[in-house]
């Protein structure tokens, strides 16, 4: 990895890089004090593919497949809050924990998921408190033997459904058990499987089924003060493309009728389309919105975030649209073929390389120039401002967060690797 730089080479830098920006009006300094202040919440799936400790070594259902099988995933709670435990260490800030409900500590008893209770992660809400994290949370609403038709809230069966409407409902009511323990709103966020591999004769029954189900999941009032609620659309998955009932339109809709949060996922529309576009398209009408940060490759979401145009096109209207205030981060996919612990550290440290790249806009003289009709200086600066040194930047707020600087995480990934992911069997 080469020699990592010292104190006085990265301070030299920084200030090089400060001059630059504050010749364009940026203050440096305020734009990572901002940053610092930005909590992304990582994804527990990531570290064991999707598997969860429910029912060890089951096949993943509905629509979604983590593959590879790189050595080393963890197997029970304790291996994945060591592995997250790594992978914090290396990303600057303070950062936060997504769960899905079918990572619940049972004690080895038999225990449904419409009969999940706050005590079955205790252990999570201990981990999180010791450690200064906030915990979000979704009902598991696949690989179940009452998903396997692929219908879940919005099945015809009146039975499945009252299954996972009391599934939903423990679930809110686990997050709330979050929230007020830790002292950090819980997003709980629901997303279903839900759709039909050819075109339906039938579009109708299973939305309105589906509207019926979330009424009676929201019905309790929770606190916001400990708990939100989120609803997440999708284009199509496996198995569902055809027809997905929670489709982008109708979770929109019900968000904006119901003031719910709308959740983003931005693996989850055509590969062509970018969710940096319906930010502001969308905020006129809900107060808040959850975003799954991914990178969609042909059909799904799966892949590590990348420093890529759509990731930096999200992080600006973010910044632009003034709507960090509004928004929930979080990040969604599951490498199987990589170094898990290395996949949820690149991905991270991308997602926050995006927003202090957009941090170090002069966004103000960018509106001004746009409003007076400037399109060509316009152009000019946002060109030039992609030749500007805000890595410099990078490395100086890892090294001020005493994180890695650069690819030196490397080595703390790959020695983790020999000492402790190489011994699972």
């Amino acid at each position: 990895m080469g020699t990592e730089p010292t104190d006085k080479t990265l301070q030299a830098a920084y200030d090089l890089a400060k001059e630059r920006y504050a010749a364009l009006g940026v203050d440096v300094d305020a734009a990572l004090a901002r940053l610092a202040r930005i909590a992304i919440s990582l994804h527990c799936w990531q570290g064991d593919d999707v598997g969860g400790f429910e029912a060890p070594g089951s096949a993943l259902g509905g629509g979604l497949a983590a593959t590879g099988n790189y050595p080393g995933k963890a197997r029970t709670a304790d291996e994945l809050r060591s592995d997250l435990d790594k992978a914090y260490s290396l990303i600057p800030g303070a950062h936060r924990l997504n769960l899905h409900a079918i990572y619940a500590e049972t004690g080895g008893k038999k225990v449904d998921r419409d009969a999940l209770e706050p005590v079955h992660f205790a252990a999570w809400a201990d981990w999180a408190k010791a450690n200064g994290r906030g915990l979000d949370f979704n009902p598991t609403c696949f690989s179940h033997p009452l998903a396997a038709d692929g219908f879940t809230l919005s099945s015809y069966d009146e039975d499945i459904r009252a299954f996972w409407v009391d599934h939903c409902i423990a679930c809110r009511k686990i997050g709330a058990y979050f929230g007020e323990t830790l002292g950090t709103p819980c997003v709980t966020n629901i997303w279903i499987p839900d759709g039909l591999k050819d075109t339906p004769a039938d579009r109708k029954t299973p939305r309105l089924l589906l509207k019926e189900s979330l009424d009676k999941i929201f019905a309790e009032p929770l606190d916001p003060q400990f708990h939100l609620d989120a609803v997440e659309g999708k284009l199509f998955g496996l198995g569902s493309e055809s027809y997905v009932v929670g489709s982008h339109e109708f979770y929109l809709s019900y968000a904006v009728a119901n003031k719910v949060l709308l959740t983003l996922d931005s693996g989850h529309f055509h590969p062509t389309e970018t969710i940096a576009d319906k930010l502001s398209a969308v905020f006129p009408f809900v107060d808040e919105v959850l975003l799954h940060v991914s990178r969609g490759v042909r059909w799904d979401s799966d892949h590590v975030v990348s420093f890529n145009d759509d990731l930096q096109a999200i992080a600006q209207e973010l910044v632009r649209g003034d709507y960090l205030g509004r928004v929930h981060i979080g990040l969604d996919y599951f490498d199987a073929s990589i170094n898990r612990v290395a996949a949820w550290v690149i991905g991270t440290r991308n997602a926050l390389k995006a927003l202090l790249a957009a941090l170090l806009e002069p966004t103000a003289m960018l509106r001004k120039w746009e409003v007076a009709g400037d399109y060509t200086g316009r152009l000019a600066l946002l060109e030039e401002l992609k030749g500007l040194p805000w890595g410099a930047v990078w490395d100086y707020y890892c090294a001020q967060q005493s994180v890695p600087v650069g690819m030196h995480f490397m080595e703390d990934v790959r020695a983790y690797e020999a000492v402790t992911l190489a011994k699972r069997v």
